[in-house]
């Protein structure tokens, strides 16, 4: 994607590379017009070693940070958005336990039991090949855009949790090993407090434990994003996958952290301009040659599509450089303002690219259709939607915190 990049990063944008255009972009057709897992790409990222991209070299991973990730990420969306959307649910599940949970205040007490916790959740990674959803989402979005406390609930039992509620819009519904939920501690004599939010891994085979609804979306459809119900899951302490009530302070000081589905739809993005240019250079399989490029408004066209995808790939990069624990106020609302952008972009960007390759680029042999379905879904995704990253950015560029009208 032409980015600035470490060595380190090249060797991991290339492994993702070579997987995404030999391996994954052959199969997402398949996986789209089905509604199916990608379970064979998660075999081949899985001998590549990826599954513990960023779990800590120490563990046995592959010791990647975020931005390491966001470019891998990225480069992976190219080729096949929805195992790019899956992936990161994963991953980011080892990061927000790595990285970001080693910058967060914490007790010496807290940090030992966090240290022998994480490296059994590593175990299951890396020598079991342990595959980790993420549900945010639930009926009420309010507790997934933190304004309110998540309805599903974990309350303190010997050894572990009784989890109980309703997520949606799980992605690795039925292939996921373990479940990463948001849950709100219910503490019997306090009403529930978003402060009290505790993540933890909830086993796909546990009792009590279901998978419901149909998956049928205009767009990645091979994230298989169903309904979970738990009622009384037993969850033991050893599966918190961060210190009990650490989630709310890595949500306000490590804002970041909800950056990380914009790498689907930045590599989408470029993916689509790709196509583009290829098509109109007549250089695609079954596409035949003809001098379209000559006319000045697919030129014209061609020039608005790079214009934006640079100008998205430029404010991205730079928001993903400033990550870390507590940004500057600037930082932070680069952070929205790039993710709005990604995601808006992406599917303006397919947009264009359908009006200017014609009729022929919507047929489903080529990808073109599936990228613009697909780019569509980026706006909506909680927690950071389009509508919230206008709304924080609108309010916070005018309110200091604590000023009011």
């Amino acid at each position: 994607m032409d980015l600035p990049m470490t060595d380190r990063q090249r060797e991991l944008v290339g492994i993702a590379r070579e997987l995404g255009r030999d391996k994954f972009a052959p199969r997402a057709a398949t996986y789209d017009d089905e509604a199916s897992f990608p379970f064979e790409n998660y075999d081949d990222l899985r001998a590549a070693g990826f599954l513990g991209l960023t779990v800590p070299s120490q563990h046995g991973g592959l010791g990647a940070d975020y931005a390491d990730y966001m470019l891998v990420g990225a480069e992976i969306g190219r080729w096949c958005g929805a195992t790019a959307l899956t992936f990161n649910m994963h991953t980011c599940t080892m990061l927000w336990s790595s990285q970001m949970a080693d910058d967060l205040a914490m007790t010496d007490d807290q940090r030992a039991r966090h240290e022998s916790r994480r490296a059994g959740i590593y175990r299951k990674v890396v020598e079991d090949g342990a595959l980790f959803a993420q549900p945010f989402s639930e009926p009420n979005s309010a507790a997934a855009a933190g304004k309110a406390p998540f309805g599903t609930t974990a309350r303190k039992t010997d050894g572990g949790w009784l989890v109980n509620g309703r997520k949606h819009f799980a992605s690795l519904s039925g292939a996921a090993d373990y479940y990463g939920v948001l849950c709100t501690e219910d503490r019997a004599d306090a009403p529930a407090n978003v402060k009290d939010t505790l993540y933890l891994a909830v086993p796909g085979n546990a009792d009590g434990f279901q998978i419901t609804g149909t998956w049928d979306p205009v767009g990645m459809r091979g994230t298989v994003s169903r309904n979970l119900e738990l009622d009384d899951v037993f969850v033991p302490d050893d599966h918190q996958l961060m210190p009990r009530g650490l989630y709310y302070q890595a949500a306000l000081s490590w804002p970041h952290m909800f950056m990380t589905l914009s790498p689907t739809y930045m590599g989408i993005a470029q993916a689509a301009f790709d196509f583009t240019v290829g098509y109109l250079r007549g250089e695609l399989p079954g596409v035949p040659k003809s001098k379209a490029r000559a006319v000045p408004a697919k030129q014209y066209a061609v020039a608005e599509m790079r214009i934006k995808l640079e100008q998205a790939k430029a404010l991205w990069h730079r928001a993903i450089s400033e990550a870390g624990i507590n940004p500057s106020k600037d930082a932070r609302l680069r952070a929205y303002t790039a993710q709005y952008t990604v995601m808006e972009y992406a599917n303006d960007i397919c947009r264009l690219a359908i009006r200017t390759c014609g009729g022929r680029s919507i047929m489903k042999a080529l990808p073109l259709e599936r990228l613009y379905r697909d780019s569509r879904c980026g706006s909506l995704m909680l927690p950071w939607t389009a509508e919230i990253c206008l709304e924080r950015l609108g309010r916070e560029s005018l309110y200091e915190p604590g000023e009011t009208d």
